[in-house]
């Protein structure tokens, strides 16, 4: 389809016909898709809405950002503000921290606080050591998933000490993401922990750890 064709389609009063122009936009040029997304940002259906926010994430122009920290920091629906905290992430602009930090630490939800970390670990900002260390302590699993995660995408190296007790986790996935996460650090100290969770008994976690140790040995 044309610009003009998807752009009615996106005026249409079907949502699905909504939903497949936001896909059509796929290979768009973002100077073009951006003022065709913006047609539904608000739009009555939640799931039209949410694939335009993550659709600012891919289609990076200089109106996203701001758009996005408005959403994080406004929009009345927690799901919103997680999708916009995982767009600013897929934007990778440095200035996504401040906002993305905030949102960590003062909005209630669970869901954008999760977003909000992993979206940190796509920023590469060691500066968000502090923040992932504190979401280690969270009560919910995801945060400590995503935590450990982000941790490993930043390289802080220093905190491998702090995120190997959850080598004894009895969740698997957050093992699978810690030897995931070792394996990013690339510190000597976590070869012992890599060689523990080859053993694990999750096919998963310890072909997560012997990916990771043929880093250390390719």
């Amino acid at each position: 389809m044309n610009l003009s064709q998807i752009a009615a389609q996106l005026d249409s009063p079907n949502s699905k016909d909504r939903l497949l122009a936001l896909v059509s936009l796929r290979e768009v040029p973002p100077e073009d898709a951006v003022p065709l997304i913006k047609k539904v940002l608000y739009d009555e259906m939640l799931p039209v809405r949410s694939m335009a926010v993550f659709a600012l994430g891919v289609k990076p122009t200089e109106e996203c950002y701001p758009i996005l920290v408005k959403l994080l920091e406004t929009d009345p629906d927690y799901g919103i503000r997680a999708d916009a905290a995982g767009a600013l992430g897929y934007l990778e602009d440095g200035r996504a921290f401040e906002p993305l930090v905030r949102a960590f630490y003062e909005d209630t939800e669970w869901l954008v606080r999760f977003s909000a970390a992993v979206s940190l670990g796509n920023l590469k900002n060691i500066r968000a050591t502090e923040v992932l260390l504190d979401a280690l302590n969270s009560e919910e699993t995801v945060l400590i998933q995503a935590a450990i995660a982000a941790l490993g995408e930043i390289k802080a190296t220093d905190t491998i000490e702090k995120i190997l007790r959850f080598a004894a986790s009895e969740d698997w996935l957050t093992r699978q993401r810690l030897a995931e996460a070792l394996g990013n650090l690339g510190s000597e100290k976590g070869i012992a922990a890599l060689k523990f969770l080859a053993k694990d008994g999750h096919p998963q976690v310890s072909e997560a750890a012997r990916l990771s140790l043929a880093k250390f040995n390719p």
